[in-house]
C-alpha cells in the first residue's frame, strides 16, 4: 500500500491505488464504464473533498449527490464512503493483492432518509420508547437515532449464512445501540435468547452485488457486516432480506447507529455553505424577470410565474429551432426526426443503446428513490424510446411512441393524448407534471467519463 520516492506515478505501486509521499498521495478513481483517473491529493483528504475535486475537473453540476464508493470486487460487495471519512484510511484497510477500487458516481438516496424517514423505517420494523405511544413524526424518529442516549430498536426476520456452511437460515434479528443480535428462540427478545453478531465501532455495512450468484443467497437483497481491517470472505457476516425496502431499512439504520450526528452534519453542510456564500454576483442579483408578451412590458414578481414563463419561452425557442432545421429543403418526417435526435442526444439523461438490465442496474446504483430516471433507445423497437423510472423502490419502464401527424413527428407516453415535438420537451413536462406516470421526474441518472 505504501511506497517511497522515487516512484513513477501510481503504476509503480503494487495496488495501483495509493502512493504516499509524506503529506501527498495518488489515488485512482473509477467510473461506471470503468474509465479511471489518477490524481494527486493530500493525505488527509475526505471523500467529500475527492467528489468536489472530480466535480470541478469534469465540470459537473454539483447537486450534492456525487458519492465515493468502496468497491471490493474479490468479495462482491460495495458501500458508500461517508463524506467525512478519510480516503487514505479506507485504502489502508485493503489487502495488497485484493481487487479493490474507488468509484465515483451519483447516489441520490445517500441522505434521503433525513427528508423522508418514515418511508425508510416501516412501523412494523421499528420500536421507539413507550412514551411516544406508537405515534412519531419525521423529526422525532430521526432525533432518536441521532441522540446518543436513545435509539430506536429495529427488528425483523433476515436470512443469515451459517458459518462454514453453504446453507442459509432465517432468524429473527434485533438491532440496538449495543450491536446486532439474533434470537435462537423464535421472536423472543429475552437476553438469554439473543446471540451477539456484531457492533459497528470497527465494522462497516456493505451491499452484496450478486448475493444469489456469488453466495447462494435466497434473494438478491443481500448485505453484510465487514470488520474494517479484514479482507477475507470468512470474516463477513452475510445477511439477506426478502425485499429492497427491508434491506434499505437495515443498512440505513446501521449507518445511523455507527455515525449518528456526523451523518446529519454531512447532510446539512453543503446547504450551509450555499447560504453562507451564494453563487451569484451583484449584477445577477440586480436582474429582474420581465414579460414582453403584451402591449406594455411588466415586471414579473411571482416566482411561480417566472418559472412558467421561462419554461414556455424555452419550449417556444426549441419549436422555432426545430422548424428552422426541418425547413432546409422540403419538410419531411425524416428531417424533423433527425433534428429531434440531435437535440436529445446531448442530454445527460439520455443513454442511447442502454439495455433494460443495464438501465435497472444504473438506477439501482444511483439510488432507488422516487423520481430517479433515464431515457434510452428501445431494444425491441428501434423507432421508439423508453423512459425508465424509479417509484416505491421499484423500476418501471414506459415506452415513448412516435406519432406522425401529416409529416410532423411527435412523441407521446399516453397514446398521443399528450404530444411533444422532442424528448427534451417531454422530460421537462413530466418534471413539472406527473401525468400518466406514478411520480414526477426528479433526478436523472448521469454518466461521465473521467
Amino acid at each position: 500500500m505504501l511506497c517511497a520516492r522515487p516512484c513513477k506515478g501510481y503504476r509503480a505501486c503494487s495496488n495501483l491505488e495509493l502512493c504516499l509521499d509524506l503529506n501527498r498521495g495518488v489515488i485512482k478513481v473509477y467510473n461506471e464504464d470503468n474509465t479511471s483517473r489518477a490524481v494527486e491529493v493530500p493525505s488527509d483528504i475526505t471523500a467529500r473533498d475527492v467528489c468536489q475535486l472530480f466535480v470541478l475537473k469534469n465540470h459537473c453540476i454539483d447537486d450534492h449527490s456525487w458519492t465515493l464508493f468502496e468497491h471490493l470486487s474479490h468479495l462482491g460487495i460495495e458501500r458508500t464512503i461517508e463524506d467525512h471519512e478519510s480516503v487514505m484510511e479506507v485504502l489502508s484497510g485493503w489487502g495488497v493483492d485484493a481487487d479493490c477500487r474507488l468509484y465515483f458516481r451519483k447516489n441520490f438516496a445517500k441522505y434521503e432518509f433525513f427528508r423522508k424517514p418514515l418511508d425508510f423505517f416501516p412501523d412494523h420494523m421499528i420500536s421507539i420508547s413507550s412514551e411516544a405511544n406508537g405515534m412519531v413524526d419525521d423529526s422525532q424518529l430521526i432525533q432518536t437515532f441521532l441522540n446518543s442516549s436513545t435509539c430506536p430498536e429495529l427488528h425483523g426476520h433476515l436470512h443469515a449464512k451459517e458459518q462454514s456452511r453453504k446453507s442459509w437460515k432465517k432468524f429473527y434479528f434485533v438491532l440496538r445501540r449495543s450491536g446486532l443480535y439474533f434470537s435462537n428462540k423464535g421472536t423472543s427478545k429475552e437476553p438469554r435468547h439473543l446471540q451477539f453478531i456484531a457492533d459497528f465501532s470497527d465494522s462497516d455495512v456493505f451491499t452484496m452485488l450478486s448475493a444469489k450468484k456469488l453466495h447462494g443467497a435466497p434473494t438478491d437483497y443481500g448485505f453484510c457486516v465487514k470488520p474494517t481491517k479484514c479482507s477475507s470472505a470468512r470474516d463477513l457476516k452475510l445477511l439477506c432480506a426478502d425485499d429492497e425496502q427491508t434491506r434499505t431499512c437495515w443498512i440505513t439504520a446501521m449507518r445511523l447507529l455507527k455515525y449518528g450526528m456526523q451523518l446529519y452534519q454531512n447532510f446539512i453542510q453543503p446547504h450551509q455553505k450555499q447560504k453562507a456564500s451564494p453563487m451569484r454576483s451583484i449584477s445577477e442579483n440586480s436582474l429582474v424577470a420581465m414579460d414582453f408578451s403584451g402591449q406594455k412590458s411588466r415586471v414579473i414578481e411571482n416566482p411561480s410565474e417566472v418559472m412558467s414563463v421561462a419554461v414556455e419561452e424555452g419550449l417556444s425557442w426549441r419549436r422555432k429551432s426545430c422548424h428552422r432545421l426541418s425547413s432546409h429543403g422540403s419538410p419531411s418526417t425524416s428531417q424533423n426526426s433527425l433534428s429531434n435526435i440531435a437535440l436529445h442526444l446531448a442530454q445527460s439523461w439520455f443513454h442511447s443503446k442502454l439495455s433494460r438490465d443495464e438501465a435497472q442496474r444504473l438506477i439501482t446504483q444511483q439510488g432507488l428513490i422516487d423520481g430517479v430516471f433515464l431515457l434510452r433507445d428501445s431494444q425491441s423497437n428501434p423507432k421508439t424510446f423508453v423512459l425508465s423510472l424509479c417509484h416505491m423502490q421499484k423500476i418501471k419502464h414506459f415506452q415513448i411512441l412516435p406519432d406522425d401527424d401529416e409529416g410532423e413527428l411527435f412523441y407521446s407516453l399516453d397514446d398521443g393524448h399528450t404530444r411533444f415535438t422532442d424528448l427534451i420537451q417531454l422530460v421537462e413536462f413530466y418534471q413539472l407534471n406527473r401525468g400518466v406516470l406514478p411520480c414526477k421526474l426528479k433526478h436523472h441518472c448521469a454518466r461521465i467519463t473521467l
